[in-house]
């Protein structure tokens, strides 16, 4: 049996063997005979002549590609000119795809497309130093073309396959967002040709790509015509760089406020950093360099997506156009313009600088995205994308704080205006960081209500008028900003032969400083932890612990003449709650900004000899005023609701369900009186108890005494909440002891997981502390307070008996989501809502959320 099986397997081995001969020395053949001729093998089919020429076989639904220019660089990127309309997803029409610099490359009877690998280089002119840089790090081979006809050279490859291809990484981003797992069906697949073009310097090639999967997710079903056969646009452009030396790139700067690109140069002098940094910017060039004013070789045009809708198109395009007011203080005329795209026009053609209108399911964040040449930084293609329902949710915040609508039908234009003038913002703000630009949150700070940068991200500016009345109409800037000045002519000035550029670049920066007008950005500003006192997002004033008074007192006014009044006749009245959410938290970035002067630190991007001061601590005094600012967002009275609005929000109607820009609430269907003062409080006391924050008070208070330690924080915020004589009764009370529970689980859980030893012992030591206090505080208590009371001291018994590992989730079911005041990644859709009852949540979407951000 053993030789039978034995001599079985030798006669398979053999039959393979000759099969593989065979099969090997019929590629051998096949490969030695000559490739028809491009003329030939192309008869009858459609040419589509430029860059790269494209052949069309109709018959077998092919695109070939010629190819004729090898090694040589050209660029190649993907973007969805047709996506999935669903924010959270991030695959929305207009989003760019990966981008790289590739070459062809000819290998006996294959094409490959080659990627060099551009972060490792050697600008010396000796080749065989190159070589050595180019062998030391790999490189990247995308694809491989066989040869299917030639001409003198010239060779034609078959690129359906290619383009049939998910380049943009679709089935990752959805398995990645646990939308299922899909496969791209090449049946339902095809070249786009309507939107397959062919120019001189580009070539543009799109194609509709369907996308299947038994077991799609929840935010796919929300937005899918049908959820297991997704079909959208990709689209591939093939761009020819600039000639090198036709561009000069300019050295990075971190105080001067622009993103950058970067390699490592090995060919550098050992006294010379390896790692070379450069800006990312348009070339603009002037017509004549010496002139104090000129106007430019060729402007800077982006043009405005036609299906923009009025008034939104007016005032995008004029939000856009404020840049121009940039570029003339730098000395060009008329350098930056908007136009409307031509309808012939593609968005995701290379040569347009665009801003694209693009409409969601969902609110969502706008992009500023560029492509950019990575061998020296030249943007090639600004390309802007803004969700089509942010204005709305302007709209929706000056409805809460003015509560606008009365019987009859005339609706004051106050809403549109504010909105409009966010939308502008908007436009100029995005178009900036396609200019070269980040953020710069400091710029806030640095001028009080006045414009000083486009590039921060503003709150509305809300103001009381002498009649106690809210004013909206001053929300937003309406021009170019200071910074944004002195940003562009660091970056784009074209200085005269002879000038020493460095020296020049530094003058700019410097006389900036002097008038005080400096740069920070996301790293820090972002972290809820970070520690500068005038680096925030969403935040206004010079001083933001005035501000956040002057905010509290304008939200107290609109919030005691909110009511009905805040909707449309004819409107449920359950929807009210829209409209109360933002004017609620209106506070809630404000206090963030006041909560880092605790703990803060000054600092600048100082340069070695430049004259800055690198750090210094916030003052002792600076610090206290803004604790005591704090406790006032914890207060009952500003937390809780009037009794004509608790007594105007039912339960809401079938059809308008719970979604999580509401208010989450322990009491089902029923409007929660105490959860909305919970997640607020909530906010305040995590930043005042953030980690980071409380090793820094610990640290500043051992080097510096008069500064505040984290036990005197620590005793203020008791104070503050448990220190007030007696809860008494109703509403106030509930509340009181909601804010109590939120300090205990904050502080057991800052006592848990806080990284620093010493954090963790002076957290533990004030539990102690207070468990001490609570039994003598519980003996002339109502019985509310002393159910109260002897729950905090068993959870905090329980707490210090517990495993190390053991850490402690607050009591609070959290604030609707906020950045920017509403946060697309948490807002779905009403179709893809399901009634379930989930702890605080009454209507829960299936799919939890992902983490995400907005611009």
């Amino acid at each position: 049996m053993l030789r039978r099986i034995a001599s079985s397997a030798l006669v398979l081995a053999l039959a393979a063997a000759v099969t593989n001969d065979a099969l090997a020395q019929q590629a051998e053949a096949q490969a030695s005979q000559e490739p028809p001729s491009i003329e030939s093998k192309t008869e009858g089919m459609q040419k589509l002549d430029g860059f790269i020429p494209f052949y069309w076989d109709e018959k077998e639904g092919k695109l070939w590609m010629e190819i004729s220019r090898f090694d040589e660089d050209f660029l190649h990127y993907t973007s969805l000119p047709a996506g999935f309309g669903e924010n959270t997803l991030g695959l929305n029409r207009g989003d760019l795809g990966p981008s790289q610099v590739v070459r062809w490359s000819r290998v006996g009877p294959r094409v490959l497309m080659v990627e060099p690998n551009q972060n490792y280089r050697a600008s010396s002119d000796n080749p065989m130093e190159k070589r050595s840089v180019e062998d030391g790090f790999p490189q990247a081979v995308h694809w491989g073309f066989p040869i299917g006809a030639e001409t003198d050279g010239t060779v034609l490859v078959d690129a359906t396959d290619f383009f049939m291809t998910d380049w943009h990484g679709i089935i990752q981003s959805l398995r990645r967002s646990n939308q299922g797992t899909f496969q791209l069906d090449k049946s339902r697949s095809a070249i786009y040709l309507p939107r397959t073009r062919n120019f001189p310097e580009n070539s543009e090639v799109e194609i509709t790509l369907t996308f299947t999967s038994n077991q799609p997710g929840g935010l796919v079903r929300s937005v899918a015509a049908t959820a297991g056969a997704i079909t959208v646009r990709q689209h591939h452009s093939f761009v020819q760089l600039p000639e090198l030396g036709s561009y000069e790139p300019r050295r990075h700067d971190p105080r001067a406020g622009y993103g950058g690109m970067s390699y490592m140069d090995y060919s550098a002098p050992i006294d010379e950093p390896l790692t070379q940094r450069f800006i990312r910017r348009h070339k603009l060039e002037k017509q004549d360099p010496a002139a104090a004013v000129s106007d430019p070789v060729e402007p800077i045009i982006y043009y405005l997506d036609p299906g923009t809708p009025e008034p939104v198109r007016t005032a995008l395009m004029e939000g856009g156009a404020w840049w121009n007011q940039a570029y003339e203080a730098a000395g060009y005329r008329d350098a930056f313009r908007m136009e409307i795209l031509p309808d012939d026009a593609d968005p995701m053609d290379a040569r347009y600088n665009v801003v694209q209108w693009v409409h969601r399911s969902t609110r969502g964040w706008s992009y500023g995205n560029s492509i950019t040449d990575p061998r020296t930084g030249e943007i090639l293609k600004g390309h802007v994308t803004l969700g089509s329902l942010r204005v709305r949710q302007d709209y929706l915040i000056a409805e809460g704080l003015l509560s606008p609508y009365g019987e009859g039908e005339d609706v004051p234009s106050d809403m549109s205006e504010m909105a409009l003038l966010r939308i502008r913002q908007l436009s100029a703000h995005e178009i900036g960081h396609t200019l070269g630009l980040s953020h710069n949150y400091i710029a806030s700070a640095q001028r009080d209500f006045g414009t000083q940068s486009v590039m921060d991200y503003p709150h509305p500016r809300i103001g009381l008028r002498e009649s106690g009345e809210v004013d909206v109409l001053d929300a937003y800037d309406r021009e170019i900003g200071a910074w944004d000045k002195v940003a562009i002519a660091f970056g784009y000035q074209d200085f005269p032969a002879g000038t020493d550029e460095a020296a020049a670049l530094e003058r700019i920066l410097d006389e900036a400083r002097a008038e005080g007008i400096t740069f920070m950005t996301d790293q820090d500003a972002r972290p809820a932890g970070s520690a500068h006192p005038d680096n925030h997002l969403w935040d206004n004033g010079t001083n933001v612990v005035e501000e956040l008074g002057r905010m509290m007192d304008v939200r107290r006014v609109a919030l005691d003449r909110f009511g009905e009044n805040a909707i449309r006749m004819g409107r449920p009245m359950a929807t009210i709650e829209e409209a109360l959410v933002p004017l609620y938290m209106h506070h809630r970035y404000q206090t963030e900004a006041a909560a880092k002067i605790v703990g803060g630190l000054h600092y600048t991007y100082a340069m070695r000899g430049d004259g800055q001061e690198p750090v210094a601590m916030v003052s002792a005094q600076a610090q206290r005023r803004a604790v005591a600012e704090l406790m006032r967002t914890l207060d009952p009275t500003e937390l809780v609701l009037p009794e004509s609005v608790l007594n105007s929000i039912p339960p809401r109607p079938a059809g308008y369900g719970m979604h999580p820009e509401l208010f989450r609430r322990y009491t089902g269907l029923v409007f929660d009186a105490v959860a909305p003062a919970a997640a607020a409080a909530d906010m305040t006391v995590s930043f005042l108890l953030h980690p980071e924050r409380a090793a820094r008070l610990i640290q500043q208070s051992a080097r510096s005494p008069e500064l505040p330690s984290f036990m005197q924080v620590s005793h203020e915020l008791l104070q503050a909440t448990f220190g007030v004589e007696e809860h008494g009764s109703g509403y106030e009370a509930e509340v009181s002891r909601a804010v109590e529970r939120i300090v205990v689980d904050r502080m057991m859980r800052l006592a848990a997981t806080a990284s620093m030893p010493q954090v963790r012992a002076e957290a533990s030591y004030v539990l102690r502390e207070l468990s001490a206090s609570l039994e003598g505080m519980a003996e002339d208590a109502g019985t509310s307070d002393r159910a109260h009371y002897a729950m905090l001291t068993q959870d905090i018994e329980r707490f210090m008996d517990r495993d190390m590992d053991a850490p402690s989730t607050p009591s609070t079911v959290g604030a609707p989501p906020g950045s920017p005041i509403g946060d697309p990644g948490m807002f779905w859709a009403s179709a893809s809502w399901e009634h379930t009852e989930v702890g605080p949540w009454a209507g829960l979407i299936e799919d939890p959320p992902l983490a995400c951000s907005w611009r």
